[in-house]
């Protein structure tokens, strides 16, 4: 008799919702049965896919991390072989590589990212954008290439292609003559 009742209070409690709290599955990264999934990280954008507030945020931390981690820790002495630029937040392909280097590094120096994480940032990561940034052909090579000589000149680009340059036509030639007391560009 006390054994069926014991059986019986183990189907009950078999039977029962589950207590709400922790998954049993949570170890394996799995969420809770009849929980609500747990809440996924926003995925990062590329700085320049951003606009107006959102870009000067990001901006703002990049700058920080930059200024204060990453030139004194990497940035070596500028010469005519590794140039640097004290406005480097005007040139975006700069500003596109030292976000990506961020991100990454924000990434591998999470406990998750293991014992080995940094090591992999420094071999995969930072090594090449270091290599791109300050190339003496790269980017910055019209900048600042001696600590006495502070300079900064963005290098134009290669036009558009001749497709852009037929579209663009195309579509003012639509648009029509602009209107008498409109300037014109």
């Amino acid at each position: 008799m006390e054994q069926s009742a014991q059986q019986a209070q183990q189907l009950d409690h078999l039977a029962s919702a589950p207590a709400p709290g922790g998954s049993p599955f949570a170890a394996f990264g799995m969420p809770g049965l009849g929980g609500p999934p747990p809440a996924v990280p926003p995925e990062p954008r590329p700085i320049l896919e951003l606009d107006g507030e959102e870009r000067e945020d990001e901006l703002d931390a990049l700058s920080d991390w930059v200024d204060d981690f990453f030139l004194p820790v990497y940035g070596a002495e500028v010469t005519t072989a590794a140039p640097w630029c004290l406005q480097w937040q005007e040139h975006d392909d700069v500003v596109a590589w030292l976000h990506a280097l961020w991100l990454a590094y924000q990434q591998h120096k999470d406990p998750e990212a293991g014992l080995s994480g940094l090591f992999v940032w420094h071999r995969d990561f930072l090594t090449h954008a270091i290599a791109a940034i300050r190339a003496p052909g790269g980017p910055l090579s019209a900048c600042m290439t001696s600590p006495e000589r502070p300079a900064h000149r963005i290098l134009p680009g290669p036009p558009p292609s001749s497709r852009t340059e037929k579209a663009t036509a195309s579509a003012a030639e639509a648009a029509g003559p602009p209107e008498p007391d409109e300037p014109t560009s």
